[in-house]
């Protein structure tokens, strides 16, 4: 009998952490969500213009320049942004949640094309971008 008790609340604490993990999971990536809107080094908001689109930028960031702004052409009809490292397009995307990622960065979300472009810098470690050939 009192194997039963100890597979029973086994089972039942298996279930509580299951569903504990499902609530906090939303929360802490709206948290991280945050902190990295915060860590665009622009003193405070968010790296986005007043009309809801991406601020453009053009610095050198660790020896690389690194340029964004607003596509034109083909991308524009879609709200796309492009950005380049060292005049070699960067191939950004904007994920339905308004996060975003690269080519380079492809499983970590960023919240603003500044900061996926500065990340693509890193994990290039120096290497050459080699634009996708279309």
């Amino acid at each position: 009998m009192s194997s039963n008790v100890t597979r029973r609340l086994v089972l039942r604490g298996t279930a509580v952490a299951v569903a504990g993990a499902a609530l906090v999971t939303p929360t802490a990536m709206a948290a991280a969500r945050t902190a990295t809107a915060g860590m665009t080094g622009h003193g405070g908001h968010d790296g986005h213009g007043g009309h809801g689109a991406p601020a453009a930028f053009d610095e050198v960031y660790q020896g690389r320049r690194i340029v964004g702004k607003p596509a034109t052409g083909e991308h524009a009809a879609h709200g796309g942004f492009s950005a380049s490292i060292d005049g070699k397009e960067l191939h950004l995307m904007q994920n339905a949640d308004g996060t975003w990622i690269s080519v380079v960065n492809h499983y970590e979300t960023f919240a603003t094309p500044l900061a996926v472009t500065r990340a693509a810098v890193d994990k290039l470690r120096g290497a050459v971008l080699v634009p996708i050939a279309t």
